[in-house]
């Protein structure tokens, strides 16, 4: 149970007065409140009073999610349901046994008994695997079959690590999602949101799983799931509902979008192929694109203006490198098309050593730009894979653009993530924007908690970019440095520290 529920629990169980304040509250209100709360904690609330005694029942969404209903919660599990989570595999095997028994026990519990509400929206994370989670698939079945369910959230979690697991595993894992589904029919046309993972389908199939069965399918998430080592999965679904896609490590040669009418934001996290791993056919609702990977030094570099074509109406735009070296060649108006539309643009991942002015060929590309977010990489706990090969490391080999089109800026604000001032080129950079940005409003220097592996080594290294200037004095002295007489710029400067925001 997480620390809101715990709160909610202790407040709902004081004393019998303040319970009746609370008994004044209309149900609508009431139910608000359980539903902010996990459904272990909220069907707990029946024992308060008479009062309480059906709220529960009455809630107009059930999540019915494993974590929820784990032994001993991990501390770092997020209690979002929307949240990816990346380390189902961590939870020991007997704590999965006995989580998906009480699952399986809240589900009767919430779907058995007729309600005279229909449930707008339902969430069921689980495991396959044994009586539990037929015993739930076959509820859930029977709750959509009565029309009591119109909307379903599905997550099928997996107790393999993406490493660990071979072809053959994920080739019988994606057997058994077929087998799950195949029983339960009904789920497919109401299914809004789908996580899976760990899974190898058949082209055919997983084309038609998920754009022929999924009607109104609008959020899909795919953890290590593919449909073979090098293949191109091409999807055409002229009539999908589909809105976003997320794909994550996967060992996909290519993404081919042929058609995705209302596909609005796309994230592709870690491809293995040295080749573009997108291509877009028409996908015009296309507003928000994220692309992570952290590429080897013989990795090709590849045209990003090339991989967004027909990719023309994105207002977001999201580059991370991971800390290693860039896999885009270097490109400027030859972006332009593609950055007409473009309102914000990050650019993280970027190693702590590397020059930043590279990135100023990518701003002079995208004048509607308002937001231009910069985050530098460094962590204790990964080494680099040029040091780890015995390797230079690879600078970007951009070169500093010649300011064409820096008077049609609409650039308002610049963010800086784990900004140091001792850092040379990182006062460069940011003056360059501060010289050229004629309507920039916002410096935003923002300092990112270290990461939880980093705090676990023992013998921390001294940061190669310096400490983020937490200090008055530090800060006045960055502010003089970059409002002399050579910067005419009139933004004010924020420091937001994990302690403090300060504003000059």
């Amino acid at each position: 149970m997480d620390m809101e529920s715990n709160n909610v629990c202790r407040h709902l169980c004081k004393a019998p007065h303040e319970e009746d304040r609370l008994g004044a509250l209309p149900d609508d209100v009431l139910l608000l409140i359980l539903g902010r709360v996990d459904l272990l904690t909220a069907a707990r609330t029946c024992t308060l009073s008479t009062r309480w005694r059906n709220l529960p029942w009455l809630l107009p969404e059930i999540n019915l999610h494993v974590r929820d209903f784990l032994p001993a919660p991990r501390a770092d599990y997020p209690t979002d349901p929307t949240h990816r989570i990346d380390f189902y595999s961590q939870i020991p095997a007997q704590h999965i046994d006995q989580s998906m028994a009480s699952l399986a026990r809240a589900a009767r519990s919430f779907l058995r008994i007729k309600r005279s509400n229909t449930v707008a929206r339902m969430s069921v994370e689980m495991y396959l695997g044994g009586n539990y989670s037929h015993d739930i698939g076959l509820l859930v079945h029977g709750a959509i079959d009565n029309g009591m369910v119109k909307e379903l959230n599905l997550t099928i979690a997996d107790d393999m690590a993406p490493n660990a697991c071979k072809d053959a595993d994920m080739l019988q894992k994606a057997q058994n999602v077929n087998c799950f589904l195949g029983t339960y029919p009904n789920m497919l046309p109401c299914l809004t949101r789908l996580q899976l993972y760990n899974l190898r389908f058949a082209e055919g199939d997983i084309h038609h799983i998920l754009f022929d069965c999924c009607k109104q399918l609008q959020h899909l998430s795919l953890d290590h799931c593919d449909a073979g080592d090098c293949s191109v999965w091409q999807i055409n679904a002229p009539n999908s509902s589909l809105r976003v896609l997320e794909i994550y490590y996967s060992c996909l040669k290519r993404l081919d979008l042929l058609c995705l009418p209302k596909l609005e934001q796309l994230r592709l996290d870690m491809w293995v192929h040295y080749e573009p791993p997108l291509r877009f056919g028409s996908v015009p609702c296309l507003k928000e694109l994220f692309l992570l990977s952290d590429a080897k030094l013989e990795q090709p570099e590849f045209s990003l203006s090339q991989l967004l074509n027909g990719a023309t109406s994105m207002h977001t735009l999201t580059l991370n490198f991971q800390g290693e070296k860039l896999w885009i060649q270097p490109e400027r108006e030859q972006l332009r098309y593609a950055f007409n539309k473009l309102r914000k643009l990050s650019i993280h991942g970027i190693h702590v050593e590397f020059d930043l002015l590279f990135t100023m060929n990518l701003l002079e590309a995208a004048p509607t730009v308002e937001i231009f977010d910069i985050e530098m990489f460094e962590h204790s706990c990964i080494k680099p894979y040029w040091l780890s090969v015995g390797a230079q490391r690879v600078q970007p080999s951009w070169k500093m653009p010649c300011f064409t089109s820096c008077s049609k800026w609409q650039l308002r604000e610049l963010q800086v993530a784990n900004f140091s001032p001792l850092v040379g080129h990182y006062m460069s950079f940011v003056r360059a924007v501060m010289d050229h940005a004629p309507n920039l409003e916002t410096v935003l220097f923002k300092e990112l908690r270290r990461c939880k592996d980093c705090d676990k080594i023992a013998a921390v290294p001294p940061r190669v970019g310096g400490m983020f200037p937490r200090g008055k004095d530090e800060q006045e002295t960055v502010v003089k440095q970059l409002r002399d007489n050579r910067v005419s710029s009139s933004a004010q400067i924020i420091f937001r520290s994990i302690v403090s925001t300060v504003v000059f």
